[in-house]
């Protein structure tokens, strides 16, 4: 079937300095909020199993487990033609390259959240750009000669595959509407016959994501898959890499393969009165103080980026550091999604040659959302790495009608930024003025390039900025930021193609509404000297992080060594509002452990999965999952089975 899909016309846009510019709710509402709240989620957690029950359903059909890999580009295509997909060469070269050997199931889930599937609309806008005088058809010759000669190139025995189907083609033309019928029901049959296959065979049943009952609020959160690493990524080049780092697919299998086991049950109460044990900002005032902002980003695939920080301590010193949500500006009756992300810092020291980081501690105690440590540091250099475990901060599912406004024209005739679009970047910019000195420097500046456009703004194109905008001190001020953006909407005559490029990717939706970020800030407090704090990279969690999870699980957790298996190890560690375990593989084999959360009440899962399975290298630790209370204002009670897959 030929794939008429088009490209994303929507690309990031490039130097945009190069040229110079020509109150409270009441209570009810409130209610009615959280309710709504509630409902949403649910529905979400509804969706994702459905999303994820199709997935399954097409992998099995063409694998026998979803243990096993996607071993050639002819599986991955098959597999994704099951799953109502029609993808061209292109798009399987895409994500099979020449470093490719396999691709899990993960990977496969992943392929499907960026790749759609072709609804009729799109299908027919494309036809109608072909048949400008809107006929409804297509002579077969003009068929021919576009589909052998433009684009991924056709043949001409595939061509007359089209052209001789009589249930569209009638006398020398192409019904593209009877065309696009037939490819839109060819699509849900495939999806259907999936769907029957793995309902009807019960030994595929029983490797199902749960039951029904498990898509409500009272058991964990339906699949959020954790894509493998992307090649492409920048990484961290000076941490030292982690050990035994690898996939950590989040896949079913068997449970009657399962034979060696661990059990870890904990009921915990309502999170309304959470450990105050964090010393209070208060008294320390005589301590010397330095802060920084950042931002957790999602990824489009699902990966969570962030700034990286280093700080300088001159001597040794009591020292207090903390991480919170940022608490900006906020809509009246809508809450800040961000300020229920839970965060997190890992300390690490620099050795000599910066090749190896040693961990020190992390913020574990607790005083309502803000997170802390306090202890004492020897004089040197030190990484902040900002953590969060993705069981908060994840895609979320659009809900909305429109699209807001973001530019319109004055009487004047002159275009101007509304008044939602200029309280949205105000917000922006109260978030990458990392330093709180209300202004941006061009280190600052950068980070928000490089998230947005992917390049950095150098010397040259500043000073074209320090002539056209407003500046202090060589740094941008907040009118000269959105002056900034209001000459890019001029460049674009009123396009907000650019400027919703921008948002989108500072977490935005089209409501503006931030859904898919979350800004924190970090203060630092010494007794004895003057901190130093600087953020260095804006990347996603590094192996040292990864290292530096594992090894604080294994340094606090509860360790419980798997019956009948004294070479697998299950730590569990709870912190705050959140749980962690960690599998250690003291083995010389890889170990595949299956993990079952099905008893767990009111539980949201990072893996977002009820029944996974985690595969685990020789002689190396790994995370299994962060838990958290789904509902924090109810009791939640955790039951997690670790079994070893023989």
């Amino acid at each position: 079937m030929v794939n008429f899909a088009q490209e994303d016309p929507c690309a990031h846009r490039r130097g945009r300095m190069a040229s110079s510019p020509d109150s409270n709710a009441s209570l009810s509402v409130q209610k009615v909020t959280r309710s709504e709240s509630s409902q949403a989620r649910k529905s979400q957690h509804a969706e994702e199993a459905i999303f994820y029950m199709n997935c399954r359903a097409a992998y099995l059909t063409v694998l026998k487990s979803s243990l096993e890999n996607i071993k050639s580009k002819e599986q991955l295509s098959l597999v994704l033609q099951q799953a109502g997909r029609n993808p061209s060469q292109k798009t399987v070269n895409k994500y099979w390259t020449s470093q490719t050997t396999t691709l899990n199931f993960d990977d496969f889930c992943t392929i499907l959240k960026k790749e759609k599937p072709a609804t009729k609309t799109e299908l027919l806008e494309a036809f109608g750009k072909i048949d400008t005088d809107n006929t409804g058809y297509i002579l077969h010759d003009e068929l021919y000669k576009i589909l052998t000669t433009r684009g991924e190139k056709m043949s001409p025995d595939e061509v007359s595959t089209i052209t001789k189907q009589a249930d569209f083609n009638c006398r020398g033309k192409l019904d593209y509407n009877k065309f696009c019928d037939l490819y839109m029901t060819t699509s849900e049959q495939c999806c259907n016959t999936a769907r029957e296959k793995l309902e009807v065979d019960n030994r595929l049943k029983q490797q199902q994501f749960g039951s029904q009952a498990e898509t409500s609020s009272e058991g964990i959160a339906m699949p959020v898959s954790k894509p493998s690493p992307r090649i492409s990524r920048k990484t961290d080049h000076k941490l030292a890499p982690t050990k035994g780092d690898s996939r950590t697919p989040s896949r079913p299998s068997s449970a009657q393969s399962c034979k060696a086991s661990i059990s870890t049950t904990l009921s915990l109460g309502a999170s309304s009165n959470r450990s105050t044990k964090l010393i209070e900002p208060d008294t320390m005032k005589e301590w010397h103080c330095a802060q920084s902002k950042g931002c957790f980003y999602l990824e489009e695939d699902g990966e969570i980026i962030s700034h990286k920080y280093k700080l300088h301590l001159p001597q040794r010193s009591t020292v207090c550091i903390t991480i919170k949500p940022l608490n900006i500006r906020q809509v009246e009756g809508k809450s800040g999604h961000w300020l229920s992300v839970d965060t997190a810092l890992y300390i690490l020291k620099e050795n000599e040659t910066q090749e190896n980081l040693q961990l020190v501690s992390f913020t574990e105690q607790q005083n309502k959302e803000m997170f802390g440590w306090k202890g004492e540091l020897g004089s040197g250099i030190y990484w902040l790495l900002p953590f969060t475990t993705g069981c908060r901060l994840k895609k979320v599912k659009a809900q909305m009608t429109g699209e807001a406004k973001l530019v319109y024209r004055g009487e004047d005739g002159e275009l101007a930024l509304t008044k939602e679009f200029r309280a949205a970047l105000s917000d922006i910019f109260e978030t990458i003025d990392l330093d709180g000195n209300g202004l941006l420097s061009l280190e600052e500046y950068n980070f928000f390039e490089l998230r947005t456009s992917g390049e950095k703004c150098d010397e040259e194109a500043w000073a074209v900025c320090k002539e056209n905008f407003d500046m202090k001190k060589n740094e941008l001020t907040r009118q000269g930021f959105m002056d900034l953006n209001l000459m890019e909407a001029n460049d674009r005559e009123g396009d907000p193609s650019d400027l919703w490029v921008t948002l989108l990717s500072l977490g935005y939706n089209k409501a503006l509404e931030m859904t898919e970020a979350c800004p924190f800030v970090i203060d630092i407090y010494a007794e004895k000297c003057k901190p130093r704090i600087k953020a260095i990279y804006l990347d996603a969690g590094s192996s040292q992080l990864n290292r530096a999870v594992c090894k604080s699980v294994v340094n606090k957790g509860e360790a419980k060594v798997m019956d009948g298996c004294e070479n697998i190890i299950v730590y569990t560690y709870k912190t705050g509002r959140r749980i962690t375990s960690v599998i250690e593989n003291k083995s010389e084999n890889k170990v595949i452990i299956h993990v079952n959360n099905e008893q767990s009440k009111n539980c949201l899962s990072s893996r977002g999965l009820t029944v996974f399975a985690v595969e685990v290298a020789p002689k190396s630790t790994m995370v299994s999952q962060h838990v958290m209370p789904l509902n924090e204002q109810e009791e939640w009670f955790y039951n997690c089975v670790h079994s070893l897959v023989r």
